[in-house]
Formats: C-alpha cells, structure tokens, sequence
C-alpha cells in the first residue's frame, strides 16, 4: 500500500460521485500540514502522512465533507500550537467537534486498573454519542496505525494489538464496520502470536491452487442454476480470516480439517424473496449440514447484521460455508453504520432517534444511575467483550483462553505436565488461588514441583473450566491412581446410596455397574474415583426405582418440592441424639437446613428414617398439632462438637460493583470456610443478588460469617436461606 499524498486523495475524491467541498478539504490540509511541519512518525514518513491516510481510509466509506476535515485535523490540537477555537472559526462547530472528540479518545488510556476502566470507557461513550462520527474517525485512525505499527518497538506492538482486541475491534463490531474489525484482529493478532497465524498461513498456502480451483467450481456450479434470476446475482468466493480460524484452532481446540467454513462463498441479490429461493437451489445443488443452518435475516445481530447462512457438502466432500444475502444487507454487513454515508445522503452524525445506537444510551443512563462509576465496569466489559482472553507466559508467549477460565487451564495449556504437577501460580507477581479467573493482558507465572509422585488434586475438576483442563486430570487420576481411585470411588458410591436409601448389596453394585457401562464393581468404582463416570448418572435410574417403590409411604409432612438427593446430602446418624431411637436413618430436612446450634425437633417419616427441622421451621409450627401428625414428632438434639461439617446458603443483596464481590469472597476466605457454591443474578432494581453456599462447623460460626459480611460497604441484607 503505498503512501498516501495530498493528490492522490484528491483525484480519489473526483473519482467519486459525491458532492464534495474540495476548496474545505484543501485548507483543512493546508492547516495541518503547516501544523506538523517537522513532525516524523516512526517509519520515518513525515507526519502529515498519517491524517492524509486516515481521511483516506474514511473517503472508502463516502464520510462527508466535515467528517474528511476532521481526520486531517484530528491531531493538530494535541500535537501543535493550533487551538480548537482557531479550527472553529475557520472550519465550524460540527469539525471542532469532531476534532475535540477525537483528541479526547486519544488522552484516554484502556490499559489501566479496573476501577478507571470504566471511566476512561464512559468518556469515549460520551463522546460517541454526541456524533458517532467521532468513533468513526478514531477507528479510521487505529486501523492506520496498525498497518503501520511494524516501525513501533515489541512493547508498543503488544500494547496497541491488545488494546486494539479489547475495545476497537469490539467497537467496529457494534458498529457493523466488519471489514475494518477482521484487518483489526488480524494485524493484531500476528503481533500477538505470530507463530501461530504463520503456522496457519503455511496450511492455508499449502494447499492454494487446490482451494482456488475448488472455489471456482463451485461458483461455476451455482452460477448454473440460478442464471435466470435478473439482474444477475452477485457471486464471490473467499476464505476465512485468518484471526477466524484462529480462533476455532486455538480457543476451540478444532484440528485445521474439522473447520468447515474455512472457504465461503457469498451471493448478493436484489430480494428477501430471492435470497429464501437461492437458499433452496443452494440445499438442493449441494447437501446441508445439521445444526448449521442461521436465518439472520429473519433475527438479524444486535448490529444490524443480516444474511442467511448454511453449510454444505459438495461432491468434492469438502464442507463450505454459503453466505446469502441482498444489496442493501451486504452494504451493511460491510461498511455498518457508515454505510448511511456511503449509500445514503443527508444523515447527520448525532445518534439521536437511531436504534442501533440504543446499546450507547443504555450504558450512559446506567453510569448515570450508579453511585459509583464502578458499577458499570461489568455493565461496560459484558457489552464490548469477546468470547475469549488472550493471556501471556513471563516469556511473553501467548495463550488464548475461553472467558471465566483459571490458572489450572493456563497451566494445561501450556502442556499436560505442567498442569498435571502445579502447585501454585503468579498473576503480575501476585500469588492466586487455583480458581482465579485469568483476564487479557495478565501475565502468569506457573510453580510446579519436581517430586514424580506429585499430581493434580481431585477437586480440580470442579475448578477447571475447560474440556481439555478436565479431560487431562482425569486422565492422570485414570493412569497414575488407579488403587487409589477405587477406594475414593467405593467411598463416594457408599455413602450416595446410604443418602439416598438404597440397599448396598451386590446386586444393586452389579447394576450401576451395568448402567455405567463398565465390566466389574471395581472398575465402577474406578471410574467415580477419577471422575470418568458421574455419581449423579449412577444412581439416577435406581434412586428412580427406589422413589417409585416408597411412593405410597409418601411423607405427609411436605417441604416443598423437595430434593431427595440434596435433603439426604448431610443425612448423618452421628452428630443427632433422638430420644428413645436408635440406629436409625437420619436427614435434614431443606425447608429449614437446620445446623448444630439451633434449636430441633424430629419427624418420624414412613420409609425415610427421622427428617430434622428446626422448632420455628413454618412446616413444624403448621403441623405440630395436627391430628394425623401429632404422635410422629420426636425430642432431638446435637450431640455435642464433632469434627463434622454442614452445607448453609447465605442469601445476599448488595450494590452493583465488582468490588463488593472481591469484598465477600474475601471475607469468606479470610474466615478459612469452604465455598461451595456461589449463584448470581441481577434484580431489577439495579442490585445484585448472590446465593453462597459454604461449609460450616455450626450456627454460631455462620451467625459470625454474616456479621462480617454485614460490615461491607455495599452489601443491603445477609441471610440465612430457610430462615422462617
């Protein structure tokens, strides 16, 4: 691409069929070129280069008069003594606008610490909203200074190309600038990992002038069958961007031969009509693939985009993606929000009465009803974030994980031994725990230990998020501890029968045998051990049988629509003294989840041992003096201190602000209690309600938990669930 002149984006403007104030676009040069006299970029061209291709790129784009001024402005006010009042004057409010919004965005800085993150996000949303043509220039901007960021330093090329990731690219893809966000995560990419995008261009050039070939003929084919249609379709062939397959090879973990939209071919028709009856020629020429068939034009994206997409097998038996779609949606899909400008006269830059700009407005009124600007850092993230995170090792090696993994997955994706003899890790020098979450940009650090007897521990499985993590600890608990694994497996199976009542004789052993799909008992209880085989799938079926046979000694006393497995979960002889019976199976009932501490009181169920409320639970209160009741109510009490621990949940309302949710599991932690379980959900009022479940001695050490969570800025109400 060569360097862009003055008179070369001139006789580019004459080449266009647009109305353009050239006189406007020549003082606008003539200013900053005078402005940047002096000034180099770092490939070593003069400055003024830079505007010039920047006003260049949005002439592709049919931007406008002002919008063509503003790009050549766009760095005067921060870079040279011109001030914006000099710019008004001469050039009018709507480019000194333009100008100042730009420059704004630029002083902004998106790597910083979380709580400013959101700040920094707020003022270029602000400014996007006051004329999105702002952004529009700022993305005109960024994409030149990737092209050109082979001149910058490795530190600056990683910096930006991140940056780039996580907010510009997720900015053009908002704005349906599609073209102008694939060049963006590409470039970006190579800078990022530039062994694997070379290793994917080396498949792809391996095989080009077969892909050529098969490209053409299928278009030959389907040119064939639909020649009748007037005017005559558009037919384009193309291959997947190499940031695309990317993704597919390396987050997904998919081979290079089991992407089956690497080539694509488009058509363009002048009808929704003839875009429904292309599909079928396109269904009937060539065999669809299940399950990936997409109507965007009936649900189109949040950014407008529409197409129908379906993938199919030709005789070749090479799967390809088919893209159908008219005109006006291809203009669309391509250029956005910029296509008004291109395709369209007279559109204004503000956003004012566009729907596609709703997402905007919605994250300004939520910053504006928060007290804190924290608040909306999750609301801002979730609305431009991707679907993975790009981490680093202290090398500077990059990993490519799915949003919400940990360092137990960091550790497995840089090889299986690593992950398999962890024992801790760094994130920017810090020490983390196993399930922290890992974020783009953090680089990690993995401590491992050199003991041949060291491995993963089992609750990793619960830990880990992804399929290949989890696939590979159980892997090594499935090779390495095969003993081992059968007595945690008979364990687990024992005590899940004797929760949910189920005899423990060898026959019932032979069946869930049978039902696991495994040759003996003892490969049964392999299986658990290693995680190979779900208790919850082993039982399922006999507990089944086990519920339908008790159905006609149903309990009368009901305590909602009650789990059996969970109300038997700390079903436990020992720790309950009940008056006058011995030897007896005992459960706690999920009404109330009595816990040692409090006051409780025992049923007698027909075919389920004794069930354990609390007195004030409303169920004991409503049937204490019923007739038909009366006489199976029994004195029970605790035991005494014993080593044994219970389940509680803890029912939480506070303020919408990742820092309170850092406050509470600190706190939790800081107490040494177990965490279970932790459900999260947004109310309508704006606040975030949060379900924890922990692991406690006792009622009095949960009464202390909540005290302390009481005590956190942020947090409205801690309770107890079951609490009547």
């Amino acid at each position: 691409m060569g360097t862009i002149t003055i008179d070369t984006l001139m006789d580019k403007i004459a080449a266009t069929d647009k109305p353009y104030d050239t006189e406007k676009i020549m003082r606008a040069y003539r200013l900053a070129d005078e402005a940047h006299e002096g000034q180099m970029r770092s490939s070593g061209e003069k400055y003024i280069t830079h505007p010039l291709s920047v006003a260049s790129i949005l002439l592709d784009y049919c931007m406008d008069t002002d919008t063509l001024c503003a790009a050549l402005l766009h760095d005067v006010v921060e870079d040279t003594e011109t001030t914006l009042d000099e710019i008004r004057k001469k050039f009018g409010e709507d480019v000194a606008l333009m100008v100042d919004g730009v420059t704004k965005i630029g002083q902004v800085p998106l790597n910083t610490k979380e709580e400013q993150q959101a700040e920094n996000i707020r003022k270029i949303l602000m400014a996007m909203s006051k004329d999105i043509r702002v952004i529009i220039i700022k993305l005109a901007d960024r994409l030149h200074n990737m092209r050109t960021l082979y001149a910058r330093p490795p530190e600056k090329q990683r910096k930006t190309s991140l940056e780039t990731m996580n907010f510009y690219a997720p900015i053009a893809h908002r704005l349906g600038m599609s073209d102008v966000k694939e060049e963006m995560e590409v470039i970006a990419i190579r800078y990022l990992d530039p062994y694997g995008c070379k290793e994917i261009e080396q498949l792809l050039d391996l095989h080009k002038e077969e892909r050529d070939s098969f490209i053409d003929t299928i278009i030959g084919r389907i040119r064939g069958r639909i020649n009748d249609i007037k005017p005559e379709p558009i037919i384009e062939g193309r291959v997947k961007s190499i940031f695309s397959i990317y993704k597919k090879m390396y987050v997904k973990n998919k081979p290079f031969d089991e992407i089956y939209d690497i080539y694509a071919v488009r058509i363009i028709v002048q009808s929704v009509i003839e875009c429904y009856n292309v599909l079928g020629v396109i269904h009937d020429l060539f065999s669809p693939m299940p399950y990936r068939f997409k109507d965007y034009i009936a649900t189109p994206k949040p950014n407008r985009y529409q197409s129908l997409h379906t993938t199919v097998i030709g005789k070749e038996g090479i799967p390809f993606e088919v893209q159908i779609r008219t005109m006006e949606m291809h203009n669309t899909a391509q250029y956005g929000i910029a296509a008004h400008w291109k395709y369209k006269a007279g559109l204004k830059g503000s956003v004012a009465g566009e729907k596609r700009f709703d997402w905007i407005r919605q994250l300004l009124e939520r910053q504006q009803e928060a007290d804190d600007v924290e608040q909306i850092t999750d609301a801002i993230k979730n609305d431009l974030a991707q679907d993975e995170v790009y981490v680093f090792s202290p090398k500077g090696d990059v990993f490519v994980l799915p949003l919400g993994a940990n360092v137990i997955d960091f550790a497995y994706a840089i090889h299986t031994e690593v992950g398999n003899k962890m024992t801790g890790a760094k994130v920017g020098g810090r020490m983390v725990t196993f399930d922290y979450q890992v974020k783009t940009g953090d680089i990690i650090e993995i401590f491992t230990s050199n003991s041949p007897n060291y491995g993963p521990n089992r609750n990793w499985l619960e830990i880990a998020k992804t399929t290949e993590a989890k696939a590979k600890i159980r892997s090594w608990f499935k090779k390495e501890r095969r003993e081992e694994n059968i007595a945690c497996g008979k364990e687990e199976l024992e005590r899940e029968f004797r929760r949910n009542g189920i005899p423990l004789d060898e026959e019932v052993l032979r069946e869930a045998a049978q039902r696991a799909r495994v040759e003996t008992v003892d490969d049964l209880y392999a299986s658990i051990g290693y995680g190979g085989v779900a208790m919850s799938k082993v039982i399922q079926r006999i507990k089944e049988s086990q519920i339908r046979a008790q159905k006609e000694q149903n309990v009368v006393l009901q305590t909602g629509e009650e789990n059996i497995e969970e109300t038997n979960r700390r079903a436990r002889r020992k720790g309950i003294i009940i008056e006058g019976v011995d030897n007896c199976m005992v459960k706690f009932a999920q009404c109330c989840n009595p816990l040692p501490g409090d006051p409780i009181i025992g049923f007698v169920t027909r075919g389920f041992g004794v069930s354990i409320h609390k007195q004030d639970c409303i169920n004991v209160i409503n049937n204490m003096d019923s007739a038909e009741n009366k006489d199976r109510w029994i004195k029970a009490s605790w035991a005494g201190v014993d080593d044994t621990t219970y389940r509680a949940t803890i029912d939480i309302i506070a303020e919408q602000k990742s820092s309170v949710i850092a406050d509470i599991t600190a706190a939790i932690a800081a107490n040494h209690i177990p965490m279970h379980e932790m459900n999260m959900h947004r109310l309508k009022n704006g606040n975030t309600n949060l379900l924890i479940t922990i692991e406690i001695a006792g009622v009095e050490q949960l009464t202390n938990v909540m005290s302390r969570l009481q005590k956190i800025p942020g947090v409205i109400s801690a309770d107890r669930t079951g609490k009547q």
